[in-house]
C-alpha cells in the first residue's frame, strides 16, 4: 500500500530526552536534490530529535542544531570513495556507540549508505535505472577511450543494486518514498510491498516565486548573453544523460527555424554531448553552466523549463521552476509528473526518448505565449502547496510513528 502523507545505552531514559536520530549521508548541501531534502528535513526535526550526522562534508545547515561526526574523504574514483565511505561510516558509528554511548534510537539515510538503517528515503531505484540504460552500458556501443569510465560505471551500478536488494528488503526497515512511481519499481525488482509513505517535494517559497524571477530576469539574461527575441529553455541537474539531454538536443535540431537557446546547468561533463550537438546543427545555441547556490538565477533567465527525464524519482528542478511561474515540460517517467496536470500546470510527454513529440511541445509553447503564460501561472499556484514546513511535519510523523511501533514491539517481547 502506498500512502501520501498530507498532513540505548545511556543511563538517561529516552522519555527524559529527545530521541536520538542518526543521519548517514556522504555529504549534505542544498545544491543537490537528494541532499537538499535531507538538509531541509534535519533543520525541521532538530526541535524534536537529538540529531547526529555522519558525513564527509556538511554545508547549508546550522551546526548548532546537530552533532556532526566528520568522516574523512579519500582521493580517487567515485567507486573507491564510496566503498571507503560505506565501510568508514559503519566503523565510526560502531566506535561512538561502543565507547561514547551514542546509541541511536533511529538510524536514517537516503539510499544505500548503510546496512542498519531503520528508515530509508528512496530517491531512485538503481535496478530500474540500470535496466533503462542497459544498451548504453555495453562496451561495443562506446568508443574504446570511454571503456575505463564505462567499467567504473558498471561496477558502481552492480554494487548499488546489490546493496538495494539487501537494505530495502531488510525486515523492519521503513522505506519512505518521494513519489508513488517508486513503489512500482520496488515491487518489480525486489518484491517489496506494504505500507510505503510518500513525502512529496518541499520548496522554499521565498527563493522560488514569480516575483523573484521577474526581478532577476534582465540581469540573468544579460549574464548568459540572451537576446530579447531568443526563446530560452533551461535544464538543471547533475546527470544530464538521465535528465534527457540527448533527446532535448535532438528536439532542438528539429526546430532550426525557431530562435531557441538552451541553458544546461549542473555538475557533469559536457564533452560526451558535443557530437550530438554537431549532428543536430545547433552549435552556439547551447550554454553549459556550473551549479550555483542561487539556482533560481537560471530559472530567471529562461522562458520555459524542459526536462524529459529518462528516470527520475522526483526531480527537484522542474518543481522549482513551477514555483517560479515557468511553463514546464517533463516526462511521465519523472515522479514530478505526479503533481502536474497535463496541459493545465505543465506538459507531460509519454516517451522521454521521443524527440519528435518533445519538439512539437516546444514549438507549441513558443507559438502560443498566452498558453505558456497560463501554464506558468497555474504551475506557481500548484507549487505553493509544497513547502518544507509541510515536509518536515510529514517526516516527523513518520519517524515518531516508527519509534512508537519499535517501543510497542520491545514491550511485547519483554512481556
Amino acid at each position: 500500500m502506498v500512502r501520501d502523507y498530507e498532513g540505548d545505552r545511556l543511563t538517561e531514559p529516552m522519555a527524559a530526552r529527545k530521541p536520538r536520530l542518526v543521519v548517514v549521508s556522504p555529504f549534505l548541501d542544498k545544491r543537490h536534490g537528494t541532499e537538499r531534502r535531507v538538509v531541509e528535513w534535519i533543520s525541521r526535526l532538530s526541535d524534536d530529535f537529538e540529531i547526529h550526522v555522519y558525513s564527509q562534508r556538511v554545508e547549508d545547515i546550522d551546526l548548532a542544531k546537530i552533532t556532526w561526526h566528520r568522516i574523512p574523504q579519500i582521493p580517487g574514483p567515485h567507486l573507491l570513495n564510496f566503498i571507503w565511505w560505506f565501510a568508514a561510516n559503519h566503523m565510526w558509528r560502531w566506535i561512538d556507540r561502543s565507547f561514547r554511548g551514542y546509541s541511536p534510537d533511529l538510524v536514517f539515510t537516503a539510499g544505500t549508505n548503510c546496512l542498519d538503517a531503520d528508515a530509508v528515503s528512496v530517491h531512485i531505484v538503481f535496478a530500474e535505472f540500470r535496466r533503462q540504460v542497459e544498451a548504453e552500458l555495453r562496451f561495443w556501443h562506446n568508443p574504446v577511450w570511454f571503456w575505463p569510465r564505462l567499467l567504473h560505471r558498471r561496477l558502481y551500478y552492480r554494487l548499488i543494486i546489490f546493496l538495494e536488494r539487501h537494505i530495502y528488503r531488510r525486515p523492519g526497515v521503513q522505506l519512505i518514498l518521494i513519489a508513488r512511481k517508486t513503489a512500482r519499481d520496488l515491487r518489480t525488482h525486489y518484491g517489496i510491498s506494504g505500507f510505503l509513505p510518500v513525502v512529496y517535494i518541499g520548496l522554499d517559497q521565498r527563493a522560488f516565486n514569480p516575483e523573484m524571477r521577474h526581478r532577476l530576469r534582465a540581469e540573468a539574461r544579460r549574464t548568459f548573453g540572451l537576446k530579447e527575441d531568443e526563446f530560452a529553455l533551461v535544464l538543471v541537474g547533475n546527470d544530464w544523460k538521465k535528465k534527457g539531454l540527448l533527446t532535448l538536443i535532438d528536439a532542438m535540431g528539429r526546430l532550426q527555424d525557431l530562435p531557441l537557446r538552451l541553458l544546461v546547468a549542473g555538475q557533469d561533463d559536457a564533452s560526451p554531448y558535443q557530437g550530438a550537438i554537431q549532428k543536430a546543427g545547433i552549435e552556439g545555441r547551447i550554454t553549459f553552466a556550473p551549479s550555483r547556490k542561487d539556482v533560481a538565477f537560471y530559472y530567471a533567465a529562461a522562458d520555459a523549463y524542459v526536462g524529459p527525464s529518462l528516470e527520475d524519482t522526483f526531480a527537484q528542478p522542474p518543481a522549482e521552476a513551477m514555483a517560479c511561474g515557468l511553463g514546464v515540460i517533463t516526462s511521465v517517467t519523472n515522479g514530478t509528473a505526479e503533481i502536474i496536470t497535463d496541459g493545465v500546470d505543465g506538459i507531460l510527454i509519454q516517451d522521454p526518448n521521443n524527440a519528435e513529440e518533445l519538439a512539437a511541445q516546444i514549438r507549441r509553447i513558443h507559438q502560443d505565449p498566452a498558453f505558456l503564460r497560463r501554464l506558468g501561472e497555474n504551475a506557481a499556484q500548484t507549487a505553493r502547496q509544497y513547502t518544507w514546513e509541510r515536509n518536515g511535519e510529514q517526516m516527523k510523523e513518520i519517524l515518531q510513528d516508527l519509534l512508537r511501533r519499535r517501543k510497542c514491539a520491545t514491550t511485547t517481547r519483554s512481556s
